[in-house]
């Protein structure tokens, strides 16, 4: 009889273990590609540069420094997923859908696909790759069809030389404390100074691609400088590639920036292009010395997820006249009219984990608070021990604050069209799409 007990107790002990397992996500071993393409528009196609209304959709005057589409494949052999990084302002809402569309023949669909831009205010004006942009309104942009011509087959170039040039890699994630290094430009004391990095490597441990995730505006650049450039984080980019050296590519993504400033380094010059390359090289040496620190393993979780979130009523604030009204141009006619055809009802929010990383894609700049409460929730849902926003992920729909903060007023509030329950409605549908990539 006691034998019998024993072996029922064990039978309840591996019963209750096979369940406490059954939702955790298996190991997998990867291969990886990474590609990239030079995306800077010949002088020739006229392609203004956004960021500031002031600029009055004037094209670019010459290239400080270069810009580049960067993607990374992963795939375990049975899913594939690619992070396309870009050093521009913003994604436009068509841009995804009609990419997806030249992709589906090599089995892409929107669900494994995460675009990610810099935010580079010294780069391509989002709303000349608009589509759905039919208004005349220099100060957000004039939709220009031979620079949209021009990019979105390079978009989906680097996706396929990507996926062609796919090895068996380890995969590790650290990150690091940068206090000091960004500032909440909305006078509030809530900033992320987490610098996230994902370290990539073949298996003979030669580097293969390195992610970045910082949180902070590349503004160092104003409406007067018309060159084009990545900016601080495309300073950020080379430096961690000449560090590290054997031709690896390095990838940078921005977070929760919707009120996150970079804080300029001491001596960093006069100009403000020094100060973005002071900025860029620092936080790129920080990277570097993260990236040391970082092991890789070679099965790691992977997984992803597409979340689609009903959106609040689409409406603008009412002091938007004191600030982004008065800069971008706009009336309350002309909004009545643009909001249906260039904001959508709803938003896809995609997700993906990469073994200890997970990143929660947000398609808009969302404020520091609103992203650490998903990066903490991410964390204990899926039991990762790095989460990080993917900022301006996908589509730029609005700047994303919490209801107190809209309340409040302020430039970020008038070129937010959502109304003050936005910031509620993407927090929740993020940890909804989170929570089901398991453990």
């Amino acid at each position: 009889m006691g034998e019998l007990i024993r072996m029922r107790w064990l039978a309840v002990g591996v019963a209750i273990l096979f369940l406490s397992q059954a939702d955790r996500l298996p190991a997998a071993e990867l291969s990886a590609g990474v590609a990239r393409l030079d995306i800077t528009p010949p002088l020739k196609l006229n392609a203004p540069l956004g960021g500031y209304g002031e600029r009055m959709n004037r094209p670019a005057e010459g290239v400080h420094d270069r810009i580049y589409a960067k993607a990374l494949v992963i795939s375990d052999g049975k899913q594939k997923f690619a992070l396309l990084t870009a050093d521009i302002v913003g994604f436009p809402p068509p841009v995804k859908p009609a990419l997806i569309e030249s992709l589906k023949g090599d089995g892409w669909t929107k669900e494994q696909l995460m675009l990610l831009a810099s935010h580079s205010h010294t780069s391509i004006e989002m709303n000349a790759i608009n589509t759905a942009n039919t208004f005349q309104v220099p100060q957000i942009g004039i939709f220009n069809q031979r620079v949209y011509e021009f990019l979105m087959p390079r978009l989906a170039q680097v996706v396929r030389d990507a996926e062609k040039s796919l090895v068996p890699v380890t995969i590790g994630t650290g990150s690091i404390d940068l206090s000091g290094w960004n500032r909440n430009r909305r006078g509030g004391s809530i900033v992320d100074p987490e610098l996230t990095v994902t370290r990539i490597d073949k298996l003979d441990g030669k580097p293969l691609a390195v992610l970045v995730n910082f949180t902070a505006h590349p503004t160092f650049m104003n409406g007067e400088d018309m060159l084009f450039s990545g900016d601080w984080p495309g300073h950020l980019q080379r430096t961690v590639e000449s560090l590290i050296g054997d031709g690896v590519t390095a990838m940078y993504y921005n977070g929760a920036e919707g009120d996150q400033a970079p804080q300029a380094r001491r001596d960093s010059g006069e100009s403000r292009w020094e100060r973005a390359e002071r900025y860029g090289r620092d936080v790129g040496i920080e990277s570097y010395r993260a990236w040391t620190k970082v092991k890789t393993k070679r099965d790691v979780p992977f997984a992803y997820h597409l979340e689609v979130v009903p959106l609040p009523e689409r409406t603008w604030h009412p002091d938007f006249k004191k600030t982004g009204g008065e800069e971008y141009g706009l009336d309350e006619k002309l909004l009545t009219e643009m909001l249906p055809k260039l904001f959508p009802a709803e938003a896809e929010l995609v997700s993906v984990r990469v073994g200890d990383l997970v990143i929660v894609g947000i398609p808009g700049e969302m404020a520091a608070e609103l992203g650490l409460k998903i990066k903490a929730e991410a964390e204990q849902l899926t039991e990762a021990k790095h989460a990080t926003i993917g900022g301006l992920a996908d589509a730029w729909l609005s700047y994303i604050l919490p209801e107190t903060e809209y309340t409040r007023g302020g430039y970020e509030t008038s070129v937010s069209f959502y109304g003050p329950k936005l910031g509620e409605a993407v927090v929740t549908g993020a940890t909804r799409g989170v929570s089901k990539l398991g453990k």
